[in-house]
């Protein structure tokens, strides 16, 4: 039975706007789901523990999916969301592979979190696969290899595009692009078409591109575990 460490965001500010965010119903159901349904070992962490804040607009009826519809009606689930771990106390040793759904929140906590910075790198460092999905790659922003490089140089990544953050208007809102971002580190950046699946793997860095990828992300996953 594999141990998956999933890490939500403990962040709930849209930047200055006197918005709310955190992170996208979707992006945790729909991964929750296929890691539960293969019998998967799963724990929640965030920065705070607790409840993480869910990102109010992927709550709203045109967002809804299969997943989110199975997790509002699954007492278990919500219970165990609404007491995540403390993110320090996680140990590497004790998962198989680490999971991060998106949202915007990650972009401000997860990104500069040196618990979870640290958590990646150990992650990677044993031969352990790390998933993330739309603006979760933003959590890959100061992680590095071995070597000290970045941890994206030279490998294949996808993440949120700018065009997508575009069509959200919030490309002057977010404390960076994920897509530029990944570029910037040396990823060799790639995506499909907006809003559409787009999953990418390269040895054990496996990114989705958007709310659309959640379920294929932790597929790819679930697939590198089994090898």
């Amino acid at each position: 039975m594999s141990r998956i460490l999933m890490v939500l965001t403990s962040h709930d500010q849209l930047g200055n706007t006197g918005l709310k965010t955190g992170f996208w119903l979707e992006e945790f159901a729909a991964p929750y789901y296929v890691f539960r349904d293969a019998g998967c070992d799963i724990t929640l962490a965030s920065p705070a523990g607790g409840q993480p804040p869910l990102d109010p607009k992927s709550d709203e009826p045109d967002f809804q999916t299969a997943a989110t519809h199975r997790f509002r009606a699954d007492e278990e689930a919500m219970a165990l969301l609404a007491a995540t771990h403390k993110l320090a106390d996680m140990q590497i040793d004790e998962f198989d592979a680490v999971f991060y759904p998106g949202g915007h929140g990650p972009l401000w906590d997860l990104a500069e979190d040196r618990h979870s910075i640290a958590l990646i790198e150990q992650a990677i460092a044993a031969g352990k696969p790390v998933a993330t999905v739309c603006h979760a790659p933003g959590v890959l922003r100061h992680t590095r290899a071995a070597d000290g490089s970045p941890l994206v140089l030279g490998h294949q990544v996808t993440g949120f595009s700018n065009s997508e953050e575009a069509a959200v208007q919030l490309t002057d809102v977010v404390p960076f692009l994920v897509e530029e971002m990944l570029q910037a580190n040396g990823g060799d950046y790639r995506k499909g078409p907006d809003w559409q699946p787009f999953v990418l793997r390269d040895g054990l860095l496996i990114t989705g591109q958007n709310p659309a990828s959640s379920e294929q992300t932790a597929e790819t996953l679930l697939a590198a575990l089994a090898e």
